[in-house]
């Protein structure tokens, strides 16, 4: 018996119809029902979850277009092909403003209602997976997904729930590498705006005239390579929220477009005429100090007052060292996974090696250290020797510093263990659990180093 391609209720109040289309689709290997009259159908679409109707438009007791109305607001998801005669091309198409997927014309060919019924089948996967992607990403941006338990980032995480519901532009800042990009998305994804587009641009990596191009749009003929009509960023962004990354690279001229933009709610792409309206949010973000751009005339103050209207700044790792193995460990286990490898953890020698650098490159560098010592790593365990030599030589001192300023690893250890012991609050289980060791090796490095474990819980 061939499996079924999916679920056809065929609808239409002539029973010949009604045969023939059962017949043939079954043959094709769909599960077909049908249903003599509107009335009928609208009751099976809400036993059965149908993936395609196909119901004619002229019934007695309910028409074509009152069972689309039913079927959709019962099941969103489910496809309506409707079929018409040539005198009622005009139903047809208040069919489709309706939401119908389509329709084919009586008399019909068998082939056409074959071909319209795949094509139908096609788009609802593609629905589906992509209401399944866009699950997926607001579920990865929950703000209890960023990675970090420092009392600033705790500030950051209540920022972002309280602004996400609002329409309100956000301004965040903070030194390159520090995750802005997620935080924005983190905002989107938990805001009204989750079922729609989430754009970024990087404002510093393109030209004057790119750029506007990018943002704006422009015409055909707008200047030399224009060969066709192009959709800027914030049309495409229609309903959702466009990110612009440092936007303190935008050049003054750009920056009166863009607070267009903000007050008004419209963009004008190079080359046309006529301004159109959008409906975007714009979250910017930046590691310059805007401030000081305005007092020099290298920012525009009221634009900054309109991008400004929340403010979030985002630390960088070396203030929150706390952070340091949450971080780690999250990433080695986010790439063994990527790369099919058994890594159980950061040995203790190695993470007291990521916790004494200063990451200039902030989480971002941390990521991309973990990220290659992963792929490189022969052993089960992440190991000094599988980090990059710059670690080392930092923790170790830089040649020639005098070696009364350098701390041995062993007071390494020592301070990394009482760390996590107080940012855990004597939480021996937890504190094991971060430093990659069982309990009873806490113990014994403790009594090593004379800390004093306390009564914390196990």
């Amino acid at each position: 018996m061939m499996d079924s391609h999916g679920k056809v209720l065929v609808v239409d109040d002539d029973a010949v119809a009604c045969d023939l289309l059962n017949e043939v689709l079954s043959k094709e290997g769909y599960e077909v029902d049908v249903a003599r009259g509107g009335l009928e159908a609208v009751k099976k679409g809400r036993e059965v979850l149908f993936d395609i109707v196909l119901a004619d438009v002229r019934m007695p007791d309910l028409d074509g277009l009152g069972v689309l109305r039913a079927i959709k607001g019962a099941s969103p998801e489910t496809v309506v092909i409707v079929m018409t005669a040539f005198g009622s091309i005009e139903t047809a198409i208040d069919a489709i403003k309706e939401g119908a997927y389509d329709y084919v014309s009586k008399p019909f060919k068998l082939d056409e209602i074959k071909i319209a019924i795949k094509r139908a089948l096609e788009r609802r996967r593609l629905l589906q997976d992509n209401l399944r992607f866009r699950s997926e990403l607001k579920e990865k941006y929950r703000v209890e997904h960023i990675v970090g338990s420092s009392s600033q980032m705790l500030e950051v995480y209540k920022a972002v729930a309280r602004v996400a519901p609002s329409r309100s532009t956000v301004l965040i800042r903070g030194e390159s590498g520090t995750g802005k990009e997620l935080i924005a998305k983190a905002i989107h994804y938990n805001s009204p705006r989750s079922e729609r587009p989430f754009v970024a641009i990087d404002c510093g990596a393109l030209a004057e005239t790119l750029l506007e191009s990018e943002l704006f749009g422009h015409v055909k003929g707008a200047f030399t390579g224009a060969i066709s009509a192009k959709n800027g960023l914030f049309e495409q962004a229609h309903g959702g929220t466009c990110f612009l990354d440092e936007i303190g690279d935008v050049s003054l001229n750009t920056q009166g477009k863009l607070l267009r933009v903000l007050e008004e709610h419209e963009i004008r792409p190079v080359g046309e005429t006529e301004s159109r309206k959008v409906d975007v949010r714009v979250i910017a973000a930046t590691n310059k100090d805007l401030e000081a751009f305005v007092r020099g005339g290298k920012f525009r103050e009221d634009l900054y007052y309109r991008l400004n209207v929340v403010s979030l700044v985002l630390p960088p790792l070396k203030e929150r060292q706390e952070d340091i193995p949450l971080l780690a460990t999250y990433f080695l286990r986010k790439y063994a996974d990527e790369n099919n490898k058994r890594i159980s953890h950061i040995s203790q020698e190695a993470m007291v090696f990521l916790e004494a650098y200063n990451w200039p490159g902030n989480v971002r560098e941390l990521e991309n250290v973990i990220e290659r010592a992963v792929a490189l790593t022969p052993n089960p365990v992440l190991l000094p020797e599988d980090l990059p030599p710059k670690l080392k030589e930092q923790s170790e001192g830089v040649k020639g510093e005098p070696a009364g300023n350098l701390l041995s690893l062993r007071e390494f250890e020592r301070r990394h263990i009482q760390r996590v012991l107080r940012e855990t609050k004597g939480n021996k289980k937890l504190a094991a659990e971060l430093l990659g060791i069982n309990r009873r090796t806490l113990y014994r490095m403790a009594k090593r180093y004379g800390i004093e474990l306390g009564p914390g819980g196990d």
